[in-house]
């Protein structure tokens, strides 16, 4: 594919003379002849003399290479991906090898691989993906274009909206961790009568679990994105265009609202709410809630700000300590002199 073909699909200009033929495409140190690169950060802009791509994308033109004009090159490099590497899908249709129950109601278009369960009373969209051992229980509603990898789970009655995308081992629906303690100290087993609700353009990476509600609903919102590995607990409502990073765990009942952005193994102890814009440095412990556009860190988190701070100060405490003590004794000795003098 040349290059302009490129731009005209994407929707940008090419600046530089040559129209290189692309087969594909590579981060700049890996590049080679053929394939096209892109350039985010300027200040990696320095690397572009080494690289060995035929073409570059980027925002303002390279003197160096033929470059595909980009007002958000990283965004328009995940694009250009898109038309060279299509994933493998099912076969069109219905696997015989699938059990689809008789009252389901499966949309036009859908590809469903063979071991699939979809159970009663179930509703899907149109081109609907299922890859194999896809398991859709009772009465679950999932709209259009919907994605399924391999060992995914949709539990009874949950609502899936369009365009979600499910990673292999992901259970949309599970039972949320809730019991009653008896008097004689054992655990009674609540029944868990709600269920999850994942809106349109959500993506859960794998072996991630979005519990069901104890009662009413577990809700994911429009655009969030959950890596895997992430622990959402029952009740939670996780805000529109929300990223969770791996090994995130939210307790029961949290509530995030828009565009928060949780990095790495960040746990959240529940009952408390998350502000539009927040984010959440990686490992933080967030016990209490957290402000509209504030960046916190720690465990328990605070200001990250004050935070680095203390990080800095940390690996000092110990020289910090030793000379608080010698001014003591110091101070104790000119003390007890004067007294003596006195």
């Amino acid at each position: 594919m040349r290059l302009s073909e490129i731009a005209a699909q994407l929707g940008c200009r090419v600046a530089g003379e040559s129209d290189p033929e692309i087969h594909s495409l590579s981060g700049m140190e890996q590049a080679a002849v053929g394939q096209l690169t892109f350039l985010a950060n300027p200040k990696y802009a320095h690397k572009v003399k080494d690289t060995q791509a035929s073409a570059i994308i980027a925002a303002q033109p390279s003197a160096l290479l033929p470059t595909l004009l980009s007002s958000n090159p990283y965004l328009d490099f995940a694009r250009a991906l898109e038309l060279f590497y299509q994933a493998p899908q099912p076969a069109p249709g219905i696997s015989p090898l699938a059990h689809i129950a008789a009252s389901a109601e499966i949309g036009e278009g859908a590809r469903i691989g063979p071991f699939c369960s979809v159970g009663e009373k179930v509703k899907i969209g149109k081109n609907a993906i299922l890859h194999p051992h896809v398991v859709i229980y009772e009465g679950a509603s999932i709209g259009d274009d919907f994605l399924a990898h391999s060992h995914a789970v949709v539990r009874e009655f949950c609502r899936v909206g369009h365009r979600v995308i499910l990673q292999n081992h992901v259970v949309i629906g599970g039972d949320g961790f809730g019991f009653a303690k008896g008097a004689d100290g054992t655990h009674h087993k609540i029944v868990q009568s709600g269920v999850t609700v994942l809106e349109d353009d959500v993506e859960i990476q794998a072996l991630s679990n979005i519990d069901r509600a104890t009662m009413g609903e577990t809700r994911i919102k429009r655009g969030a994105k959950v890596d895997s590995l992430v622990q959402v607990g029952h009740a939670c409502v996780v805000g529109e265009d929300n990223i969770l990073c791996a090994q995130v765990g939210l307790a029961g009942s949290t509530i995030l609202k828009k565009s928060v952005l949780l990095a790495g193994q960040v746990g959240v102890s529940g009952h408390l709410t998350i502000h539009d814009n927040a984010v959440v440095y990686a490992q933080s412990g967030i016990g209490h809630d957290v402000p509209q556009d504030t960046i916190v860190s720690g465990s328990p988190a605070f200001d990250y700000r004050e935070w680095r701070r203390a990080v800095t100060a940390f690996p000092k405490l110990g020289e910090m300590v030793r000379h608080l003590r010698d001014l003591e004794t110091r101070l104790k000795a000119l003390e007890e002199g004067k007294s003596t003098n006195g």
